[in-house]
């Protein structure tokens, strides 16, 4: 992002998605839906690709190749860090068969389709055993580069086209994405929630609004408003959607519309919700937020593993003698291993 066009009160959205995902993941039972802050992620990250893309489409200077450059440049080394530090840690605590699931899912990781690897092998991922991924959080990263094998092209060939049919394109896109997220929901809840096709009306909410899809906030009210709702319906979902809750689907609309609403009244002004959200602290962990989220879930799984229980989403100890580090998921995971066989230390 060019620093004309940064906005530190996203850096605050960001800590108020990575915050509940990580406290979530840890098994502080206060946020039960602190997962939904993946999807305020997915709506940050489709106003800002979008909002560059279209800047630079619209002055003749868009590349495809500069497009991944910089995408590479943002997203590999941190990525390449935890990998290796995955695969070091893991020669030492996982037998042989185990290994090899770990390197399987290090290769989705890299080709960016650890989402399709986990929908696969996984399964559901609120399920017993699934803490024991250490890369299962990757699936997100997946979603999120499989949307922009497309989503540029897609504005580039409609570089010609004004803005309201972009407008038009992204809701229809929009739209069916939802629709097919709604149906998926009972029909293929472990695709539903791992899949692109059921996320991409999440981006492209913040697709929307990057290319002026949402009216001019003129008031100052209104700014303080749309504000105010946009966190009330984020701290909702935090505090009211569960494990238990399906999702995504329309379950995922109101924390998708808090973010999108916390955006939109940034866009016209600075409100009391966004004096929080600018706070240095807040804008710090903010900064931090790639490297937090890609950091904290192996890091938790080594513990579980390390200390011999897992701190889970319902906060149980289950005996020691179950607890396993799967490379992949449950579907391909050597059972029965007692913790003693872990020797090492994270």
């Amino acid at each position: 992002m060019s620093k004309g066009f940064y906005r530190p009160d996203i850096d605050g959205l960001r800590a108020v998605a990575v915050v509940p995902v990580v406290l979530h993941h840890a098994g502080f039972a206060g946020v039960p839906g602190g997962f939904v802050g993946v999807d305020i992620f997915f709506v940050i990250s489709g106003f800002l690709i979008t909002t560059i893309l279209a800047r630079e489409i619209r002055d003749g200077q868009f590349s495809i190749l500069s497009f991944y450059e910089r995408r590479a440049r943002r997203i590999l080394p941190a990525l390449f860090v935890v990998l290796a530090a995955c695969l070091a840690v893991g020669w030492f605590l996982l037998l042989p068969n185990q290994y090899g699931n770990l390197a399987v899912s290090v290769g989705a990781t890299l080709l960016f389709a650890s989402n399709i690897w986990f929908w696969m092998d996984a399964g559901d991922y609120f399920g017993h055993g699934i803490e024991f991924a250490p890369l299962l959080h990757t699936w997100s990263l997946a979603v999120e580069e499989q949307f922009y094998l497309f989503f540029p092209l897609l504005l580039w060939a409609l570089s010609r086209a004004s803005m309201r049919v972009w407008i038009r394109v992204i809701v229809l896109i929009s739209l069916v994405s939802l629709a097919l997220s709604m149906y998926a929901t009972t029909a293929h809840p472990v695709a539903n929630f791992y899949l692109t096709p059921t996320r991409i009306w999440e981006l492209g909410i913040g697709a929307l609004l990057a290319v002026g899809a949402f009216p001019a906030l003129r008031r100052p009210a209104a700014v303080e408003a749309v504000a105010l709702i946009g966190a009330v319906l984020i701290i909702g979902s935090i505090l009211l959607i569960s494990d238990h809750t399906p999702f995504p689907g329309i379950t995922a609309i109101p924390p998708c519309l808090g973010a999108a609403f916390l955006i939109w009244a940034g866009m016209y002004g600075r409100s009391m919700i966004a004096r929080f959200l600018t706070l240095r602290p807040v804008v710090w962990i903010g900064l931090i937020s790639y490297s937090l989220n890609l950091w904290h879930w192996p890091v938790l799984v080594a513990a579980r593993v390390q200390y011999g229980r897992v701190v889970n989403r319902k906060r149980t100890l289950p005996d020691r003698r179950h607890i396993e580090w799967s490379g992949g998921g449950p579907n391909h995971r050597v059972g029965g291993f007692p913790c003693e066989r872990f020797a090492a230390r994270f």
